[in-house]
């Protein structure tokens, strides 16, 4: 069976990510979403999320990449801070400096944060990839699994690196970082996979989408997550960010009728997270 998890990243992180994202959720056409708590819209996106039922996890972030839109974290921790005092702005920066205690400390805080809230996280994730050692190999796995287990959630990671196009001299470190996993008593994925947010040139709505149902095509069996960023395009997105076009059409792409065939023709079943922290917790 090829199961699939369609997931919207950055709820919360401003009101064009809420409206879009809500669409998507009250449309059914994509499976869960994840909050950015400490972002100002979060409060927004967690009364929506639970006034609904939606499927939502945590998107614990470490970084605040936009230049002229910034957030901090929820706690102390020096080592999170860049010198105006919000998180760093790229995971390089992370990677270099975060003190491993002030990560297990903040992604404590986000958690709580968002249960304060309201929301009954399905799940968690993170922003930006800046707890997996892309940048520099040094990694914050270890403590994302040990905050994970202790709240009973499933975490973004995949069991192989099947279909992300990276260099098959790193599938050791995923099934090392899979190991940690099924140590911990953490359900992951068996696949993660996305398509570039950033517009590429020459790329158009038709061409995006076209490449998308290539992509729901050639799923594998098991549980694969294809994650976007889906934000209504808007003045306040075209403010924010460089590339809102590509946010734009992935907000269409899930509710366009030829990919909801595509779904339904490859016989695609739709999960959500709630269905795997319901299988961790059975455990």
């Amino acid at each position: 069976m090829r199961q699939l998890i369609i997931n919207a990243d950055d709820y919360g992180m401003c009101r064009a990510a809420n409206t879009g994202i809500t669409s998507l959720l009250e449309a059914g056409a994509i499976s869960s979403a994840t909050v950015m708590t400490p972002c100002p819209w979060a409060p927004d996106a967690i009364a929506t999320a639970s006034r609904h039922g939606f499927d939502v996890g945590v998107h614990l972030t470490l970084t605040s990449e936009w230049e002229g839109y910034r957030w901090s974290p929820l706690t102390k921790g020096t080592t999170l801070r860049d010198a105006a005092g919000y998180f760093h702005a790229d995971s390089k920066s992370v990677e270099e400096q975060a003190d491993p205690d002030d990560v297990r400390a903040e992604l404590i805080a986000q958690l709580d944060r968002a249960i304060a809230l309201g929301l009954d996280p399905s799940h968690a994730d993170n922003h930006m990839g800046s707890l997996y050692g892309l940048a520099t190999g040094r990694d914050f796995i270890a403590e994302a699994l040990e905050v994970c287990a202790a709240y009973g959630l499933p975490f973004r990671l995949p069991r192989t690196l099947d279909g992300m196009g990276l260099p098959p001299e790193l599938e050791p470190i995923a099934e090392a970082a899979a190991a940690k996993a099924d140590a911990a008593g953490v359900v992951i994925l068996d696949r993660l996979w996305t398509l570039s947010f950033h517009q590429k040139e020459g790329e158009t709505y038709e061409s995006f989408k076209a490449e998308m149902i290539e992509l729901i095509r050639a799923l594998r069996p098991g549980v694969t997550e294809i994650y976007i960023h889906p934000f209504e395009d808007t003045d306040e997105l075209r403010h924010i960010m460089p590339h809102h076009a590509k946010r734009a059409m992935e907000l269409r792409v899930f509710t366009d009728p030829e990919v909801r065939r595509a779904l339904a023709e490859e016989e695609i079943t739709l999960i959500g997270w709630r269905d795997l922290r319901d299988l961790q917790r059975a455990q």
